[in-house]
């Protein structure tokens, strides 16, 4: 009896090992680490435009990646569930580092303000929109708001401030002596100027911390002291003790403001310490005070003998050649004062021309 061997055709067994290493890719092996910058996104069992859904990742998800297809990664969750995703969905290792690093390095920074996320908003790894981002927020979110940035907001400019035409005298035919250098200004004067965005330092209800869009967040300041804010822009506010009024303690604050505008060369222009009256019941200024100061302001208590332990707070205030020096006040309610450094001598309060023609006038 014949035995008859199949005989495949010499292409078949090349084509059987080319599509057996193709479903066997990588055999599994890790190549990175990523993690889901998106709020969620889909797993798929394949590439293409018909597919079955292998699972679902989540932000923040740690995620190990497998294979790559142009535009989608094949990953691999905590649990187990493979499948593919857009790339767009994920960040590296070096991203979640930089937000881990953040958080250790501001771990003990002073708190300047709370506040609330207007809508759902990223935490960046620094100031800019388009600054790599890991976590989302959602709205309506407590964050702690630890120290103020800027960043240039991409493709924004705002067109040049036009300047008055010069007067010419037309009994004058001089030529201009130096043509050159009046092209130069003007192509100075007409060159746009970028747009200028705020951004906060964040600690967010998970004690991440990354960069938030200044806009995006409302400062949770009593209405009480709020509405005190004469036009300007709340940027930190303190409490820096509570009074008894009747039958409830009521806090008295520190309110830390500047022009109500992005992009200032200092985080704050003027400082108000708000009191409570307890005769008329209401808050009253018990102090203002201008200056250019940069985060962060810090308060304490400190022990002034006589006077008993009071509460104290820090200025940092920045000179007009950029020197940053330390002021600090004590509240005495209702009188706030200067609290000298040793060896440090009281600044003279400066007069106006209009108030020493006043004093003059009594005199005479």
């Amino acid at each position: 009896m014949k035995h008859f061997r199949h005989r495949f055709p010499p292409f078949i067994p090349l084509l059987f090992i080319i599509l057996l290493s193709a479903c066997h890719r990588n055999g599994g092996r890790v190549l990175e680490i990523a993690y889901v910058s998106g709020v969620q996104a889909i797993l798929r069992d394949r590439v293409a435009a018909v597919y079955e859904k292998t699972g679902v990742v989540k932000n923040g998800d740690r995620v190990e990646v497998l294979d790559h297809d142009r535009r989608f990664v094949k990953v691999r969750t905590a649990t187990g569930a493979t499948g593919w995703v857009e790339q767009r969905y994920l960040v590296g290792q070096e991203v979640y580092d930089q937000i881990q690093k953040l958080t250790a390095d501001n771990r003990n920074d002073p708190v300047q303000a709370q506040g609330t996320t207007r809508n759902d908003t990223n935490l960046h790894v620094e100031p800019g929109r388009d600054a790599e981002h890991l976590y989302q927020i959602s709205a309506g979110e407590k964050l702690s708001l630890l120290k103020r940035g800027t960043a240039e907001k991409p493709g924004t400019f705002t067109p040049p401030a036009r300047s008055a035409k010069p007067t010419v005298d037309k009994t004058q035919n001089e030529p201009d002596k130096n043509p050159d250098k009046n092209k130069e200004e003007k192509n100075q004067a007409e060159k746009p100027v970028p747009v200028i965005e705020d951004w906060w330092l964040v600690r967010d209800s998970h004690d991440r911390v990354g960069w938030v869009l200044g806009r995006m967040i409302d400062l949770d300041v009593p209405l009480d002291v709020a509405q005190y804010a004469e036009g300007q822009r709340i940027v930190a506010f303190f409490v820096l003790n509570q009074v008894q009024d009747g039958d409830k303690k009521v806090a008295q604050y520190l309110t830390v403001l500047t022009e109500p505008k992005d992009g200032l060369p200092f985080d704050f222009n003027q400082i108000r310490v708000f009191t409570w009256n307890v005769k008329r019941h209401r808050y009253e200024t018990a102090y203002r005070e201008r200056m250019e100061g940069v985060l962060p302001v810090t308060v304490a208590q400190e022990n002034f003998d006589k006077e008993g332990k009071l509460p104290v707070f820090i200025i940092r205030v920045k000179d007009d050649s950029g020197t940053v020096s330390e002021h600090k006040y004590k509240l005495n309610t209702p009188i706030v004062r200067r609290v000298l450094a040793p060896g440090e001598q009281p600044q003279q309060r400066s007069v106006s021309k209009k108030a020493a023609s006043r004093k003059t006038k009594r005199r005479r």
